[in-house]
Formats: C-alpha cells, sequence, structure tokens
C-alpha cells in the first residue's frame, strides 16, 4: 500500500469514529478503570460496552483506563460497566462472575485487583458482613422488581375476569414501573436477564395497554407471561411461584402464565373454562 492509500485509509477510520462519535446525542463522556491485559480484551471490553448511538469506549491496555461516552438519556455508566463485568471484565464497580472470568482464554485473565484473597479468619467475619450487606441490597432489589411481578399479576387476573379495560390500566403502569427500573440495582443475573428481555416486556405490556380488544391482550400476555418467567426465574422472592399451563390457547400450542396460587384460574378463557389448565413448575 502505497502513502496516498494509507493516508486515505487512515482519514476513512477518523471519519467513520467522528461519525459514529457525532450520533450520540446529550453526551456526557468519563474516564474509568477496566482491567484487562491484551488486545483481545481490547475488542471484548469495547463490543461489550458499546451500543449503536447510545454508548461508545474506548479502552487502553496500557492504563487499563476506558473512557466512555454515552447519551445520558438513554443509559449511564453502570449499566455500560455491568455489560462489560458480564463479559467477564473486572472495573472499579462492578466484578465479573467467577465463571465468566474463568472461562476467559488465558491470555485474558488480568489479575484480579479489586477481589483480593483472604485468609481463613478473615473469610468468616467479611462472609458475615457480606450477609448481612447483601440482606438489606436484596430487600431493595425484591421491592424493585416484586412491583413489576405484582403488576403483572394483577394482569392476569383482570383477564380471569375478561376485564379488559381493567388489563389495560394496570397495564400502563405496569410500563411505567419498567421505565423506572434502575439496572445498576440489579443483582448480576438479574441484570443479564433484564437486559435480554426488557425490550419484549415492554413491548408487549405496551400492547396490553393500548389494545381494547381482549383476544389481542391476552395473545400479547402470553408473550410477556415468557419474559417475566425469565426474570422471575432468576429473582429473589418471598413467596412461591406457580408457572401453569393451557394446553388448548394458541391454536393447541398451549401457552403458560405465572400465579400465587396454585388452583387454576386461566387467563386465557377466563370464565369459559376457568379451570383448565395445570401447574407444570413451582418456583420458590
Amino acid at each position: 500500500m502505497n502513502l496516498l492509500s494509507k493516508t486515505t485509509a487512515a482519514l476513512g477510520i477518523m471519519l467513520s469514529l467522528s461519525s459514529c462519535t457525532a450520533q450520540i446525542k446529550n453526551a456526557k463522556t468519563e474516564s474509568v478503570k477496566i482491567y484487562g491485559n491484551c488486545d483481545m480484551c481490547e475488542t471484548a471490553i469495547e463490543n461489550a460496552g458499546n451500543l449503536k448511538q447510545v454508548a461508545q469506549v474506548d479502552w487502553s491496555k496500557d492504563s487499563k483506563t476506558a473512557t466512555i461516552k454515552y447519551d445520558t438519556t438513554k443509559t449511564n455508566r453502570s449499566e455500560i460497566l455491568k455489560r462489560i463485568a458480564l463479559a467477564g471484565y473486572d472495573s472499579d464497580q462492578f466484578l465479573a462472575p467467577d465463571d465468566t472470568y474463568a472461562q476467559l482464554p488465558e491470555c485474558c485473565r488480568y489479575d484480579r485487583v479489586n477481589k483480593p484473597a483472604l485468609v481463613q479468619s478473615e473469610k468468616e467475619e467479611t462472609h458475615s458482613m457480606e450477609n448481612h450487606s447483601t440482606t438489606s441490597e436484596m430487600e431493595r432489589e425484591v421491592s424493585q422488581l416484586n412491583a413489576i411481578f405484582d403488576n403483572y399479576f394483577s394482569i392476569k387476573d383482570a383477564l380471569v375476569k375478561s376485564d379488559q379495560k381493567s388489563a389495560s390500566t394496570t397495564a400502563k403502569n405496569l410500563l411505567s414501573l419498567m421505565n423506572e427500573v434502575k439496572m445498576e440495582k440489579l443483582t448480576t443475573e438479574e441484570h443479564s436477564v433484564w437486559m435480554k428481555v426488557m425490550s419484549s416486556l415492554k413491548s408487549n405490556t405496551d400492547k396490553i395497554s393500548t389494545s381494547t380488544n381482549i383476544e389481542k391482550q391476552r395473545n400479547a400476555f402470553m408473550a410477556l407471561s415468557a419474559n417475566i418467567y425469565d426474570l422471575i426465574k432468576v429473582a429473589q422472592q418471598d413467596a412461591t411461584i406457580y408457572y401453569q399451563n393451557c394446553p388448548m390457547y394458541n391454536d393447541g400450542k398451549g401457552a403458560n402464565w405465572l400465579s400465587k396460587e396454585n388452583t387454576i384460574k386461566n387467563p386465557y378463557y377466563g370464565s369459559q373454562m376457568l379451570t383448565c389448565g395445570k401447574t407444570v413448575e413451582t418456583i420458590k
């Protein structure tokens, strides 16, 4: 490649990067410490943190520092660092799951400076302190997600009664609660599932809230239930939840829902076939 070609290519890359950066509105830029070793780490960290037109991450393997730029109306530093932690890379704010770190290529297994080894006597004392802290933190997390689950159960009850108006009103409240979820307060598992189902959760809740047709609401509720099931499986719960199935709905393919009671009250057919179905899983 001659000098002119190299220069043209370099300018192209710079313009591309500039264009990408310019697309981020309401931008805020911060520097954060993220731990890694090599070029593979750089690619993984940046891929995990980047979100088109929302967030951009530029990580240096030499300084172990990332410059993050993000749209403050759509995300925040915690959400970006959680995605990076879920990819296996510690920051000063979030630690990667141990099993994810263990699966990194050998060259990528950086020294985990924020997770020092403890002597046995210190472990016991720390475990006791962590339990107290975790209990307090879990109480906040549980209350945050329980509000979402409780509204879901209220939608289910409305559909059991074939009450389209109540289902719509409750779905509007549920959508508002979803938009208020503070993702930095979710556990690692909850955050991972939330990021996967959030778009579908909001879409199907919106369909229930805006529809005046009970059958369309029930169809959206079927998809909503699948997402809530994924989330409730990793969330901290004080009560037993029953995962139930109607074998006849959805053209005989069946459809599931969640309930706080083991008694079958079918939200897909209401009084027409109130007791049609069975409990297929008990979640404790």
